[in-house]
């Protein structure tokens, strides 16, 4: 389930009107008419947009009468920052080790596999 999650939130990430609608609506809460205002693209596109964004659990939308207004959901980035974390660290700690080895002159590893 993860993993569905992460594909999903990724897949929303790259590309870059999705990236625009979040950084738009990180200043909080906004209509889909009121988002669709600065971006060259046609009501019903950014709509499709914002589908992908909900569906990846990233911006949710609520009826206020006749207007849809969006919301974006920090929560679910959750799992993709952890799986980013992990494989910083693994990568920091790789390239650290190969920095040790490098600097103390010896080709072997102090812990083989």
């Amino acid at each position: 389930m993860v993993e569905q999650n992460l594909d999903r939130v990724f897949h929303a990430l790259a590309n870059p009107t999705r990236r625009a609608i979040l950084d738009r609506l990180a200043a909080g809460e906004l209509t889909v008419g009121d988002l669709s205002q600065p971006i060259p693209l046609s009501f019903a596109a950014v709509s499709k947009h914002l589908g992908v964004l909900e569906h990846a659990g990233l911006v949710t939308r609520e009826a206020r009468g006749r207007e849809r207004v969006c919301r974006i959901n920090p929560d679910a980035l959750a799992d993709a920052r952890a799986w980013l974390e992990f494989h910083e660290r693994f990568w920091v700690d790789r390239l650290e080790a190969l920095n040790a080895l490098i600097a103390s002159g010896t080709d072997k590893p102090d812990n083989p596999r």
